[in-house]
């Protein structure tokens, strides 16, 4: 896990498990969906809602309203200042994802012919992947051709991923999650 520099932090609770949102100045840096159970996450995780380095910035402050009135179903939009590292692609990944509102869907495909690269599917689901501030750039948004649900790296996987989709009544088409064990390869067919 890539370490990021902040010089504030704090962990709020939602119902898709704890977030930590970190800060560095006066923009968000990083948002970590720790999932329902955090001791499976890498991310800093204090057990409840305040800081764990220090008082929150102004920006976390706003940023954990803002994140509360979304769960809540009062706020659609989340528009607290962030600030991005990544390449060139993945930002151009990042802003293609950005114009995606509340219910409303994109796939994979589609970002890859919008940012005229339309055979680079794998690379923009990677870019998706590395998404730093996750319902902000609402990358729980993207889903794979014939609207099927595909992975999710934030929280719990596909199971945080399922709960926003429904949070914003984004209908998908599911597929079964490959569960296997070290011990066991897997089979394709």
């Amino acid at each position: 896990m890539k370490t990021v520099t902040c010089d504030s932090t704090v962990t709020i609770d939602s119902p898709i498990g704890p977030i930590t949102l970190k800060a560095l100045g006066d923009a968000v840096v990083k948002v970590d969906l720790l999932g329902l159970n955090p001791s499976l996450h890498d991310a800093e995780f204090d057990g409840g809602g305040s800081a764990a380095n220090n008082a929150p910035s102004p920006v976390l402050a706003e940023a954990s309203s803002q994140l509360h009135d979304f769960f809540a179903g009062k706020r659609k939009t989340l528009d607290f200042k962030v600030s991005l590292g990544g390449t060139e692609f993945q930002r151009a990944v990042w802003g293609q994802i950005a114009k995606v509102g509340f219910g409303e869907v994109i796939t994979y495909a589609e970002i890859a012919r919008r940012i005229g690269n339309p055979s680079a599917v794998r690379a923009v689901g990677g870019a998706v992947g590395s998404n730093p501030v996750p319902l902000v750039i609402g990358c729980h948004r993207i889903l794979g051709s014939g609207d099927k649900i595909t992975g999710y790296s934030g929280g719990d996987g596909l199971p945080t991923k399922r709960w926003l989709l429904a949070h914003e009544g984004i209908g998908y088409r599911d597929v079964p999650e490959v569960r296997r064990d070290a011990e066991t390869p897997l089979k394709l067919e």
